[in-house]
């Protein structure tokens, strides 16, 4: 099997990209390089562009006739820029995402697995979540997936397209053979932010601490992100018999189903470390909210997909690389 992997170059996409390889499944990367980066294409067939370029999008298709399904993962994240930035984050994730889908459809390639969120989600009084539970985007990226899910969906329903909503939890950790990580030096993520405190030896700082949850800091469904790439290999090899039953779109989520506080992240992360980190109270950011898990186990009974990693894993994975991350990737990230 060959596909294509939009994003490829990020974070996700490009571990996503490693998973696919390990399981015989051929991946062709594009990404405009915004913030993915070169050094995570090597060694795999990649286009550099936007997903809107139409003539590029088809001549993708004309030198790998045989991609069976494409695997969207070009986004932009940070919540916080969202909410600076709503024009940005909707002409780059939903109206780009439209073009890409209609280059895909003229294409003749009817299989989307999408990068979708559990931020969309609203979540119950305990927390927690499953597919079926109301959405409430909170951000304006949050709404972009929701946004981008609904738009495929309707074109699902009258189209040959097929759309799988893979809605992603908080991923943490690196590839363990560390081929990928986290390409951001200061990523906004609060594992991220943790490790710059660690490496700096300053204090972290937790964003919000009278949310309603057990301790009054937000709380998160952290997933391996080598845990997430096997989940979309799963659904790349089961594609099809997840739509059996005539559906047009689905939605699954993928999370541990455990929920984790920012103060209980800091107690395991200071259980891996020598030298713990010291916390310091902020207020939220922009966007901020208090968080959710899922409690779903769709992924299991259709995917047949259980998460293998601990959150005391992700950290070390996540300290593995970020001990190598300056090494591997240049401090400006090359263009030519």
């Amino acid at each position: 099997m060959k596909v294509l992997i939009t994003g490829g170059a990020g974070y996700i996409g490009s571990t996503v990209a490693s998973a696919c390889i390990d399981a015989g499944i051929e991946p062709v990367i594009l990404d405009n390089l915004g913030t993915g980066r070169r050094e995570f294409t090597a060694g795999r067939s990649f286009y550099e562009g936007d997903i809107a370029d139409g003539p590029l999008i088809d001549r993708v298709f004309a030198d790998h006739p045989d991609i069976a399904a494409v695997v969207h993962c070009a986004a932009l994240i940070v919540v916080p820029d969202s909410v600076a930035d709503p024009v940005g984050y909707y002409r780059n994730n939903v109206s780009a995402s439209l073009e890409l889908v209609n280059h895909l459809l003229r294409n003749g390639c009817h299989r989307l697995l999408f990068s979708s969120s559990a931020s969309i989600y609203q979540a119950g009084d305990d927390f927690t979540v499953d597919e079926e539970s109301p959405h409430a985007p909170q951000s304006p990226y949050a709404r972009t997936k929701t946004v981008c899910e609904g738009m495929f969906a309707d074109i699902a329903a009258s189209t040959p397209l097929r759309v799988l909503s893979l809605r992603y939890f908080n991923p943490i950790g690196a590839d363990p053979e560390l081929r990928t990580g986290l390409q951001l030096p200061r990523p906004s993520h609060a594992l991220g932010m943790l490790i710059s405190a660690h490496e700096a030896g300053v204090p972290f700082g937790i964003t919000g601490v009278d949310w309603p949850t057990r301790d009054g800091t937000g709380i998160r469904d952290y997933v391996h992100v080598w845990d997430l790439a096997a989940a979309h290999v799963a659904a790349l090899t089961r594609f099809d018999g997840l739509f059996h039953d005539g559906s047009t779109s689905r939605a699954i989520n993928l999370g541990t189903g455990t929920g984790t506080t920012v103060r209980e992240l800091v107690e395991a992360f200071n259980e891996v470390v020598d030298a713990p980190v010291k916390t310091e109270e902020r207020a939220p950011r922009p966007g901020d909210v208090a968080g959710a898990y899922t409690r779903s186990d769709r992924a299991a009974q259709e995917l047949g997909w259980h998460p293998r990693y601990s959150v005391a894993d992700g950290i070390r994975d996540s300290l593995r690389w970020a001990e190598i991350r300056e090494a591997r990737l240049p401090a400006s990230p090359p263009r030519s």
